[in-house]
C-alpha cells in the first residue's frame, strides 16, 4: 500500500513515521508512506498557501491552488487513482471497522488542513471522503492523519509479528480487550490472576474472554448492545454476559 501525506509539516509527519513499528516497516518494504510539502506548491516567493477568508471573520485560510497543484503531483497528472480523504473534526468519526476497509485499499492520499481549514472548492473538486478521530479540534490535521496512517499500516501483511496482534485487541471486533499482564508475579501487592500462570490454555482463553465481556459491559455497553442486536455475539459469549448480568 502507498500512502501520500499532503501537509505543511512534512518534517513534523516524517519523525513520527520514521520510528518504532511504522518506521520498521517503511523500511522492510511492508508500506509506502510519503509526505508532501504543500508549500511547494505555493507559487510565490514567500511560499504562502494561505488568504483571509471571503466574508470576514477570524484566523486564515488556506488557498485551493497550491493544494491543488499537489495532488495532482502526487497523482501523477490523475494516473494514479487514488482515494483523498481530508482529515476535518466535520468528518465522519474513524472506526477500526473503517481503518480495516481502508486497509484493503492500494492508494491513500491524506490531506492535512491547518489554520481555519481549506477553500471548500477545493474538497469539492479532489476529496473523496472526509474523517475525524473525534469530536474535538486541533490545531491542525496532521496528528489524524498520523493516527490514521498508523492505525492502516499495522493491518498490512507482514508489519506485525502476527495477525493475532491487532485481531484480539480493543474495537476489532466487538469487545474491548482483556486486562494484560508480564512480570513480576507480584507488584506493589498486587498478584496476576492465577489463571494466567497454570499453563491451561483453554482456562486462559474463557478467562480472557470473560474479562473482555466484563470489561465491555462496564466501560462500552454500547458496543455489547449494538453486537447483541446485529447477532454478532457468540453463544459462548451470550451465556457468559447473561451471567455478567445477573
Amino acid at each position: 500500500m502507498r500512502i501520500d501525506i499532503m501537509t505543511l509539516f512534512p518534517d513534523m509527519c516524517e519523525a513520527f513515521l520514521s520510528g518504532s513499528i511504522i518506521g520498521r516497516a517503511r523500511a522492510a518494504g511492508h508500506v509506502d508512506i510519503r509526505c508532501i510539502n504543500i508549500r511547494d506548491f505555493a507559487g510565490n516567493k514567500h511560499n504562502r498557501v494561505d488568504d483571509y477568508p471571503y466574508g470576514g471573520g477570524t484566523g486564515m485560510v488556506m488557498q485551493p491552488n497550491p493544494i491543488y497543484d499537489c495532488y495532482r503531483a502526487v497523482t501523477e497528472e490523475g494516473a494514479r487513482n487514488c482515494h483523498l480523504i481530508y482529515l476535518t473534526p466535520q468528518g465522519k468519526t474513524l472506526t477500526q471497522e473503517r481503518v480495516r476497509e481502508l486497509s484493503e485499499m492500494d492508494d491513500l492520499v491524506l490531506l492535512c488542513g491547518h489554520y481555519e481549514g481549506v477553500d471548500e472548492r477545493v474538497i469539492e473538486e479532489i476529496v473523496d471522503e472526509e474523517i475525524s478521530i473525534g469530536d474535538y479540534v486541533l490545531t491542525g490535521g496532521e496528528l489524524p492523519a498520523l493516527i490514521l496512517a498508523d492505525s492502516i499500516s499495522r493491518m498490512l501483511p507482514g508489519v506485525l509479528a502476527n495477525e493475532d496482534a491487532f485481531t484480539e485487541e480493543s474495537h476489532y471486533g466487538h469487545l474491548l480487550e482483556y486486562p494484560q499482564y508480564t512480570r513480576p508475579p507480584e507488584w506493589r501487592g498486587r498478584e496476576v490472576p492465577p489463571v494466567l500462570l497454570s499453563g491451561d490454555h483453554g482456562k486462559v482463553d474463557r478467562w480472557r474472554l470473560e474479562q473482555s465481556l466484563e470489561r465491555t459491559l462496564r466501560r462500552r455497553p454500547d458496543m455489547l448492545e449494538a453486537a447483541e442486536a446485529s447477532g454478532e455475539l457468540t453463544k459462548e459469549e451470550q451465556g457468559i454476559l447473561e451471567d455478567l448480568k445477573g
